[in-house]
C-alpha cells in the first residue's frame, strides 16, 4: 500500500477541491452575487422534468377555468419580459433552454407555489385565497420564477456535495471531531448544527434574493408591485403566531420580508418599468 503523510495528503486534496470549485463559480443574474454551481445545468433540469411529470401524474390538477387561464396569462408575460430584458441588455438569457408549463394544484389547504429548474410551475388553490387578485399572485409567480432563474436549487446542491466533501476530509485530521460534535448536539437537541449554522442561512439569503429578483419581474411584466407588501401582510396574518423563530427557518421573517419590499419598490419601479412586448 502506498503510504502519504498528513501534510502531503492534505496538499493533495486541498488542490482537488480547488480544481473543482474555483472553476465552477457562476452569477446570479442582475444581482450579480457569485454561486457556486458545481453540478450541470441540464442535469438537474433533466432530474425536475422527470420530477414534475411525475407529480403532473399523481396530482389533482384544475384543468381549465378561469383560474389556471390567470396563472397562464401571467407565466406568458413574464416568460416574454424577462427574455426581453435580458435581450435588450445583450446580455445571455438564463431562460433559454427552460420548458416552461404551469399547473394549477386542487387543494385549499395548501398554500404554496413552487417552479421547479427549467421552468416547470405549480400554484395551488390555496394560495388564490391570500393572493386575492392578479398582482399579488404575479408577485408569488416572480418570486417562484426567480428561484429557477438564479439557479438556487443547482447552488444548493453544489453546496451540499461541497459541505460533505470538506467535512469529510477535514475530520480525517480531526479523527471524527466534527461529527461526533455534530451527533451529539443533534441528539441533545434534536437540533442540525450544519442546518441551523450553513443551510437556513443562506436559504434566507436565497429566498430574499428571489424576492428581490421577483419583485423586478413583476415590474417588467407591467404587474403593480406595491401589492406585494398588501400580499404579505395578508400572509403575516394567515400565519400569526405560526413562524418558527427566524434561526430555525429557511425563510426571512414576513416582518422582515415587508421592510425589504418597502425599501424595494421605489428603486425596482423606476429601473424596471414595463417592457413593451
Amino acid at each position: 500500500m502506498y503510504n502519504i503523510n498528513r501534510r502531503k495528503f492534505l496538499g493533495l486534496i486541498s488542490c482537488g477541491c480547488c480544481s473543482i470549485i474555483f472553476p465552477s463559480c457562476s452569477t446570479v443574474p442582475i444581482t450579480e452575487r457569485k454561486q457556486l454551481s458545481i453540478v450541470s445545468e441540464s442535469r438537474i433540469n433533466r432530474q425536475a422534468a422527470a420530477a414534475y411529470e411525475n407529480f403532473r401524474g399523481k396530482a389533482k390538477l384544475i384543468t381549465s377555468g378561469s383560474a389556471l387561464n390567470e396563472i397562464r396569462e401571467i407565466g406568458k408575460k413574464m416568460e416574454n419580459s424577462v427574455s426581453s430584458f435580458f435581450q435588450n441588455q445583450n446580455k445571455e438569457d438564463p431562460t433559454n433552454n427552460f420548458a416552461w408549463d404551469y399547473i394549477l394544484v386542487d387543494n385549499d389547504k395548501v398554500v404554496n407555489a413552487w417552479c421547479m429548474p427549467g421552468g416547470k410551475i405549480a400554484v395551488y388553490t390555496g394560495l388564490l385565497k391570500i393572493t386575492k387578485n392578479t398582482d399579488a399572485l404575479s408577485i408569488v409567480m416572480g418570486h417562484e420564477i426567480a428561484h429557477a432563474v438564479a439557479r438556487h436549487s443547482l447552488e444548493r446542491m453544489s453546496h451540499a456535495m461541497t459541505i460533505n466533501l470538506g467535512t469529510t476530509v477535514a475530520d480525517i485530521f480531526l479523527g471524527g471531531a466534527i461529527n461526533r460534535t455534530r451527533n451529539t448536539v443533534g441528539q441533545n437537541t434534536g437540533m442540525d448544527i450544519f442546518q441551523l449554522g450553513i443551510m437556513n442561512p443562506f436559504g434566507r439569503k436565497q429566498e430574499t434574493e428571489a424576492d428581490y429578483l421577483g419583485l423586478i419581474f413583476s415590474s417588467l411584466s407591467g404587474y403593480d408591485i406595491r401589492e406585494s407588501v398588501k400580499l404579505w401582510k395578508r400572509m403575516a396574518e394567515k400565519n400569526k403566531g405560526k413562524e418558527p423563530p427566524v434561526f430555525l427557518s429557511t425563510h426571512p421573517s414576513s416582518k422582515k420580508r415587508i421592510e425589504n419590499l418597502n425599501n424595494w419598490i421605489n428603486e425596482v419601479i423606476i429601473k424596471y418599468p414595463p417592457i413593451k412586448i
